[in-house]
């Protein structure tokens, strides 16, 4: 059929003779996988604004200032700090910790 003449672009609605394609219906198991990924991320971004709602409690709560003993003297800090520091290098050692593991428990080929 030539579109050159018709007054509809070649991706318009089909004429009275032609038939519209069908398009392959979704099976079931795409389907599922396609909510649960979706149901999935909204169970995370959830959980990112409780524990963002819990982190900015945490913040409001600790800011007083605590005197924190060395070795040789002491000094006096926000208690905010003090937790945040803590926080990140647990969290480092933890990564360390498990690249170590993965290396020495990796097989040897």
């Amino acid at each position: 059929m030539d579109t050159a003449g018709s007054d509809q672009p070649p991706g318009g609605p089909p004429s009275q003779g032609e038939e519209t394609p069908l398009l392959p219906a979704e099976p079931r198991g795409e389907r599922l996988r396609r909510k649960g990924r979706r149901a999935g991320l909204y169970a995370r971004a959830g959980i990112a604004v409780v524990l963002l709602a819990v982190l900015i409690a945490l913040i409001a709560a600790n800011t007083a200032r605590v005197e924190v003993d060395w070795v040789v003297g002491s000094t006096r800090q926000a208690l905010v700090g003090i937790l945040f520091v803590t926080a990140v290098v647990g969290w480092l050692l933890g990564i360390l910790t498990a690249a170590l593991f993965k290396r020495r428990t990796r097989r040897r080929s």
